[in-house]
C-alpha cells in the first residue's frame, strides 16, 4: 500500500499491511520564514516516510495579523511565547478587522505548504493546521477570553465570526496550496475552561462554519482535541474522519474510544515519556498495546499532542519501524 491508500483504508476499518503512523514537532525559528518551514518539513517526511504530514506552522501564526506579538524563548515544545494581546476589552471583539485569510502572516503558512507539497509531489496527504475559532480567540486574548464570555456573550460572538470567517478562507486557501485537508485543532473544549452548554454556544458553531468551508474540497480532516477532562463525545460527533486527542494521559483510552467515534483514532503514542525517554523496546511495547487495544482497525499510531523537539532521531525511528517491521 502506498500512504494514500493505507490512511484511507484505515479510515474505513480495512484490514492493512500496518497501521499509518504519523509523528508531528515544532520548528522553532525555523517556522519564521516560509522557505525553511517547508525545507524543514519536507526533509522530516523524506527522513521518516510518514503515512500523513501534519503541516507545522507556529502556534501562534493565526492571531499575528490582529496585532498581537510573540517572541520565541527555548521551550521543551517549541511553542512560541505571547508578549503582546491583540484583544485586551471586550468592546475590541466587534471591531476586529475581517482578513482575508490569504496575504499577511496568515498567507506566507499556505505559501509555506505550497513549496513542501509540491516538492512532495502528491506523494502523502498533508494536512495544515488550523485553530478553531474559540482557540484563536483565546490565544489573542489569553484567557480573559472566558470572562469576556460570561460577561458579554454577544460582543464575543460577534468577534468570533469575524474570526471563524477568517479561518475558513484560510483554510479554503490550505486546499488551494495542496492540503489534503484540517488538522483542525481546538484547545477549549475542556471542562477545565468551560463548560459543555458554553462550548455548544461559543464553540461548535464556529467550527462548523470552519470545517464546512472545505467539505467539497478536503479529503479527510483530523480534529485534534487538546488537554484533559475534555468534551470528547461532543467531538467526536464532529463531521471529521480522524480524531486525535492525549489517550495515553487522558480518557478515553483507545478500547473506550472505539465504541465512541467511528472514524480513525490517532494515538497510542506518549511522546512526553515512553516516545521522549524509553528505549526502543519500551516504545515498541507501547505501540503493541495500542494494537491490541484496537485490533489493529481504524487506528494511526500517533503522538498525543506535539512531540518535544528534543526528542532522539532514535527514538522516531524505533516508533516507525516498531509499526512497519
Amino acid at each position: 500500500m502506498n500512504h494514500w491508500e493505507r490512511l484511507q483504508a484505515a479510515i474505513r476499518g480495512e484490514a492493512l499491511d500496518h497501521p499509518p503512523i504519523s509523528l508531528w514537532r515544532h520548528w522553532p525559528e525555523i517556522d519564521q520564514d516560509p522557505g525553511t518551514l517547508a525545507k524543514a518539513m519536507i526533509d522530516w517526511q523524506q527522513t521518516y516516510d510518514f503515512d500523513l504530514v501534519k503541516y507545522m506552522p507556529t502556534g501562534t501564526y493565526s492571531i499575528e495579523d490582529w496585532g498581537a506579538r510573540t517572541i520565541y524563548k527555548p521551550t521543551r515544545n517549541g511553542t512560541r511565547m505571547v508578549t503582546r494581546f491583540g484583544v485586551t476589552d471586550v468592546e475590541q471583539w466587534p471591531r476586529l478587522q475581517p482578513l482575508d485569510g490569504v496575504s499577511g502572516y496568515m498567507g506566507w503558512q499556505n505559501e509555506s505548504l505550497r513549496i513542501a507539497a509540491e516538492a512532495l509531489g502528491g506523494s502523502v496527504p498533508i494536512l495544515q493546521t488550523v485553530f478553531s475559532p474559540l482557540t484563536t480567540a483565546r490565544k489573542l486574548a489569553g484567557d480573559v477570553v472566558f470572562e469576556h464570555m460570561r460577561a458579554r456573550p454577544e460582543l464575543l460572538e460577534e468577534g468570533l465570526g469575524i474570526i471563524a470567517r477568517t479561518t475558513a478562507a484560510f483554510a479554503r486557501e490550505a486546499m488551494r496550496c495542496g492540503a489534503s485537508g484540517l488538522f483542525f485543532a481546538t484547545q477549549c473544549s475542556t471542562t477545565d475552561v468551560m463548560t459543555e452548554a458554553e462550548y455548544l454556544r461559543f464553540g461548535r458553531p464556529f467550527d462548523l462554519l470552519v470545517l464546512d468551508s472545505v467539505k467539497e474540497s478536503a479529503r479527510f480532516n483530523l480534529m485534534h482535541v487538546h488537554g484533559e477532562n475534555t468534551m470528547f463525545d461532543l467531538m467526536a460527533s464532529y463531521p471529521v474522519d480522524m480524531l486525535n486527542w492525549h489517550d495515553r494521559r487522558a480518557t478515553p483510552d483507545l478500547r473506550a474510544a472505539a465504541s465512541r467515534f467511528s472514524g480513525l483514532l490517532v494515538g497510542g503514542i506518549d511522546e512526553w515519556g515512553t516516545l521522549q525517554n524509553g528505549t526502543s523496546a519500551a516504545i515498541g511495547a507501547e505501540i503493541d498495546d495500542a494494537r491490541r487495544q484496537t485490533n489493529g482497525r481504524r487506528l494511526m499510531l500517533g503522538p498525543g499532542c506535539v512531540c518535544p523537539i528534543e526528542t532522539p532521531a532514535a527514538a522516531v525511528r524505533a516508533a516507525v519501524d516498531a509499526v512497519r517491521l
